[in-house]
């Protein structure tokens, strides 16, 4: 018969071990920091030893801490995938929660060749503006725009994200042309959300007579693209999502100045999902393929 702590406990151990943080580590597992403390402490009294050493607000291992960290960490590892393998056998479709206008100016034009790929894995997307949060289990996978630090989930850069003026070839070329910022006064503003990004833009080009709040706006990003294409106005585009417009001619950027956005797009799921073969074959497909069309800096992770 096994002699094993519990392993809610050791959950709480490892989390706290590898921040280093009983605060972060209570965000991990959705519990609060006085759970983990409590967790740790039943721990230390289960194995008659101290595990951490407290020094006011900050926390260090001891060395039988640090020794049975690398012991946990591997065997909770071998569980997760374990799991994982166990439900991929039993998987159904590979459930993804994805932005509206990523879905519909990115992902969707690129699935075939992801089904070219992997003919034996069904995908399921749903569009929605709402953050998963990695617990909801009606999906696998999400991809989401921010700053790629969402406590319990793994996040992997897809693509960091400018704005920059997008319109129609027409549009550009009519009467008055566009050949210069301050030209935009004669045009029609359209808008994403957040709408101060034009005033933005307009204050790194040196424009100050613009009325930045005059013109439509949208609530999704792809919407505007699709107002921009019909000669509607000038919309400040997503680069990342105008990007097979402008290769296929349907806008122009008449202008070359681009602002960097803070946010950028991001594929997140739960850390003990990552070996998922379906998860996997996806994340290498979805990386690779943004690799080919933007200029990624680098790929990292959140904590996890």
């Amino acid at each position: 018969m096994r002699r094993l702590p519990p392993l809610g406990a050791l959950r709480a151990f490892e989390a706290a071990a590898r921040h280093l943080n009983f605060t972060v580590a209570a965000a991990e597992l959705y519990v609060t920091q006085a759970a983990i403390s409590h967790q740790v402490r039943q721990l230390e009294a289960w194995l008659g030893l101290q595990l951490f050493e407290r020094r006011g607000h900050a926390l260090a291992m001891t060395e039988p801490g640090r020794s049975y960290l690398a012991e946990i960490t591997v065997a909770l590892d071998r569980i997760a995938s374990a799991t994982a393998r166990v439900q991929q056998g039993i998987q159904g479709p590979l459930r993804i929660t994805v932005l509206p206008s990523f879905a519909a100016c990115w992902l969707v034009p690129r699935l075939d060749a992801f089904r070219a790929q992997h003919p034996e894995i069904e995908l399921r997307l749903t569009t929605s503006t709402q953050l998963w949060d990695g617990v909801d289990d009606r999906f696998d996978v999400g991809i989401r725009l921010g700053l790629g630090r969402w406590p319990g989930l793994v996040a992997d850069l897809i693509a960091r994200e400018s704005l920059s003026p997008v319109c129609a070839p027409a549009l550009a070329a009519g009467s008055p042309p566009l050949r210069e910022p301050a030209d935009l006064r004669h045009a029609r503003l359209l808008h994403d959300v957040p709408r101060d990004a034009w005033r933005t833009w307009c204050e790194r080009a040196g424009l100050v007579d613009i009325d930045v709040q005059a013109g439509l706006t949208f609530d999704d990003a792809s919407l505007v693209l699709q107002a921009a294409r019909q000669g509607q106005g000038v919309a400040l585009g997503r680069l990342t999502l105008a990007e097979r417009d402008l290769n296929e001619g349907r806008l122009v950027r008449p202008f070359d100045l681009a602002v960097p956005n803070d946010y950028s797009y991001w594929l997140v799921y739960p850390r003990a999902k990552a070996q998922r073969a379906d998860i996997a074959a996806f994340r290498a497909w979805l990386l690779a393929e943004a690799g080919t069309s933007a200029e990624i800096a680098h790929i990292t992770s959140s904590p996890a």
